[in-house]
């Protein structure tokens, strides 16, 4: 009778966590319900196939392309220049004429579109907001901090920023600015304040807070009630034999908490697009001093130290990104099935919390 009793009283309890599991779901697929009855859409950022694109196999029609054969909404189109090349990152000039071809192709699939920049210097955004105009862009992403932690940049990025507001205004485009690497999200949402305009808002990007030694479950959560678009990536740490790195893999093989980050975004954003950043091959140093994000020490949870994705005898991870000639076939076939893997994983999440 105990036994009965006490099997009795776990399997009611079992249902009723599963109907309170499947109501929460249930909840969260409501939440992801935008204007016009749509569903939360995802996109795909052009770093994805940055390899392709750096060695002049991928454009940015042939990207398109490829987003609308993974079944993708949107595109995010990085317009940051690779050093020694020539165009605005993976577009290949600000022309008109050029631009209408972007812009139609994009309209063919019926996608959203957004732009990457960097930066906050006026005369450059008001030029990329003309670009992101002309293709029919909607958002564009900024972040201040070049390479390096300036806190001079971040000093004078609202006052910049507040300059092409009203350009912003008169287009009806968006302003996103980034967690990138050196900036925490503190920093970011203290602009966002400066600024104060409807137009700007933040970029919530889900893995770069760890290059600030910030955990990015806390830095999405932080972000999320800001946030006009995102970059949705996964990381692990490695050791390269010299020291600790930031090293990007396929979303959801890597330690960082994805689903979590996915769902808090679908509960504390107002987000109707999540895109897909998958930064593999690729690995970077931490840009600012340990702890300054609140983390002290790697070895837990998204810090947790993992074996290197590459052996350290044939590349080291810094060189992942530029990869040496004899390494690159290999590495081009890697990153096409981490995006194709990235993209599967996150479409699962949308099913799982959005439909």
């Amino acid at each position: 009778m105990i036994a009965f009793g006490v099997k009795g009283f776990i399997t009611s309890s079992l249902v009723k966590n599963r109907n309170q599991e499947k109501n929460q779901q249930n909840f969260q697929k409501i939440k992801c319900l935008i204007k016009g009855g749509e569903k939360m859409k995802i996109g795909l950022e052009t770093e994805s196939y940055h390899l392709q694109f750096i060695t002049g196999r991928m454009d940015i029609f042939g990207f398109i392309r490829k987003t609308a054969e993974l079944g993708l909404d949107g595109v995010m189109i990085n317009i940051v220049p690779w050093p020694g090349l020539s165009g605005w990152g993976t577009l290949e000039s600000f022309e008109p004429e050029y631009l209408e071809r972007v812009r139609k192709e994009i309209q063919k699939y019926g996608f959203f579109a957004e732009i990457d920049t960097n930066g906050s210097d006026p005369e450059h955004l008001k030029n990329v907001i003309e670009a992101a105009h002309r293709i029919g862009a909607d958002v564009i992403r900024t972040y201040t901090c070049l390479g390096e932690y300036d806190p001079e940049r971040l000093k004078k990025a609202p006052g910049d920023i507040k300059k092409i507001v009203p350009l912003l205004e008169k287009y009806r485009i968006k302003l996103a600015v980034e967690n990138h690497e050196e900036e925490l999200t503190d920093e970011v949402i203290q602009i966002i304040n400066e600024v104060n305009s409807p137009w700007v808002s933040a970029h919530c990007d889900v893995g770069n807070g760890m290059m600030a030694w910030e955990d990015p479950v806390e830095a999405v959560r932080k972000l999320a009630p800001y946030a006009f678009t995102t970059h949705f990536k996964d990381h692990i740490i490695i050791h390269d034999g010299e020291d600790y790195r930031v090293c990007g893999v396929p979303v959801g093989t890597g330690n960082i908490d994805t689903e979590e980050c996915f769902k808090i975004l679908v509960e504390k954003s107002t987000l109707t697009r999540i895109n897909v950043e998958m930064c593999f091959p690729y690995a970077v140093n931490f840009k600012r001093e340990l702890g300054a994000g609140g983390v002290f020490a790697v070895g837990e949870g998204a810090f947790k130290v993992e074996q290197p994705p590459y052996d350290l005898s044939v590349i080291k991870p810094l060189d992942y990104y530029y990869p040496p000639k004899e390494l690159l076939e290999q590495m081009i076939e890697d990153q096409e099935k981490g995006t194709e893997q990235s993209v599967k994983y996150t479409l699962a999440l949308r099913d799982k919390y959005c439909r």
